[in-house]
């Protein structure tokens, strides 16, 4: 079982702190997120300004694509995304549009999806897949428990990569022990902190105790 990446996600609504976190915690995680939030509030200069940085560095657009999947790809990856994120209501035309533009195509798990749809994703060619607690969820009491453990245990059974995020601190990643989860995704849990390097180095070798290097 490899170890899970770690993934920041950058929701600032300013693009100059968003990129001071970023360059805080950059070298520290693994794959950096331009958060649905940046995007909109800043546009895809914050996707441009991220890849000058971290040249080599996996750079998720959390667009959240839910139609024109092929230009939104593809102005991402002209701004320098490695990945673009499409919501799970999108229909099966829109990914693959989307996947023919850039390297890989990620879908967002909100609301009432399906495993009959995730099993239509897979025949397209897309096996990434965001499982979700949600900012609106979690502020509203919701936690991590057994339900979202199983959906999670099950989409990896199927074939998927799959990410996990929501209200993620280093104790909720003991719930995840033995489950082969392909990225951790943090905001908050890591640029809000009072030294976000160290934050990020504190889940990273939280993932390593757990799953090894």
């Amino acid at each position: 079982m490899a170890k899970p990446n770690l993934q920041v996600a950058l929701d600032h609504s300013n693009l100059a702190e968003g990129i001071a976190d970023a360059v805080a915690v950059g070298y520290e995680v693994d794959i950096i997120e331009a958060g649905t939030v940046m995007l909109l509030q800043t546009g895809s200069e914050a996707i441009a300004v991220l890849r000058e940085i971290f040249p080599e560095k996996t750079i998720v657009a959390d667009t959240k694509c839910a139609d024109a999947g092929g230009t939104v790809a593809k102005n991402c990856r002209d701004q320098g995304a490695t990945w673009m994120t499409c919501i799970c209501s999108a229909t099966i035309a829109t990914m693959k549009a989307a996947a023919k533009e850039i390297d890989e195509v990620q879908v967002e798990l909100y609301g009432d999806w399906t495993f009959e749809q995730a099993e239509k994703w897979l025949e397209a060619g897309i096996d990434q897949v965001i499982y979700h607690q949600s900012r609106d969820a979690l502020l509203a009491g919701e936690t991590w428990g057994e339900k979202d453990l199983t959906k999670v245990k099950k989409l990896i059974d199927m074939g998927f990569r799959v990410s996990v995020t929501g209200g993620l601190n280093l104790d909720t990643l003991s719930l995840f022990e033995g489950i082969d989860v392909y990225t951790f995704i943090t905001g908050r849990g890591i640029t809000q902190a009072e030294d976000p390097a160290q934050a990020a180095r504190a889940f990273q070798d939280k993932i390593r105790e757990i799953w090894g290097e």
